[in-house]
């Protein structure tokens, strides 16, 4: 009987250390999806290829999947290796997610950086002044109405309720789509794009 009890402890012992590892079993079952090891490699090749695939065709190059695409690249790189499946989630998703907090502060950096300054496309117009080329009315609905500022054709609109004839000096107010609105200038003080900056 006094052999029997020491069998009894040494069988406990590892139903102890079995429960004690019941936990990690637990969590190592839910990370690893019941996949086989020798198959994560490849999950993570074609998670990284799905997602630059759908970042370039659906998400136009917004980058939100595509640091998660490079994360997976990598972690499937470690699953080659037999890096353990809960280290590989760990790259993935932190490793992902930096690299997203990161192309998201060089974007907000580089947005920053490259305002659209005014004056810049046809906004660049307004303020200069140009030569009627073409009769211009305040409702040309014919589009016929032109003016020729720093060297470009445009078409034109009459600010006020009279039509302006060729060779009239006229100043820009706004622009509207492709077409400029002017009215007559007073004095003919004429603006080129230098005299503006």
């Amino acid at each position: 009987m006094g052999h029997e009890c020491p069998l009894q402890l040494e069988s406990l012992e590892p139903r102890a250390t079995g429960s004690h590892r019941l936990g990690g079993v637990i969590a190592e079952g839910l990370l690893d999806l019941g996949i086989d090891l020798n198959v994560w490699p490849w999950v993570w090749l074609v998670v990284a290829v799905l997602f630059a695939l759908i970042e370039l065709t659906l998400l136009a190059g917004s980058f939100v999947l595509l640091p998660f695409a490079v994360s997976a690249f990598v972690t499937s790189i470690l699953a080659f290796y037999d890096v353990p499946v809960e280290i590989q989630w760990i790259v993935f998703l932190l490793g992902g997610a930096a690299l997203f907090g990161a192309a998201l502060v060089r974007l907000r950096s580089f947005v920053g950086e490259n305002d659209t300054p005014p004056g810049v496309g046809a906004d660049r117009l307004v303020g200069m002044t140009g030569i009627v080329t073409e009769t211009i009315s305040h409702e040309d609905a014919s589009r016929h109405g032109r003016v020729n500022v720093a060297g470009e054709i445009w078409g034109a609109l009459a600010n006020g309720p009279h039509a302006i004839e060729p060779g009239t000096h006229v100043r820009i107010t706004m622009v509207q789509g492709t077409r400029a609105i002017v009215e007559p200038v007073q004095n003919d003080i004429i603006t080129t794009p230098e005299a503006l900056s």
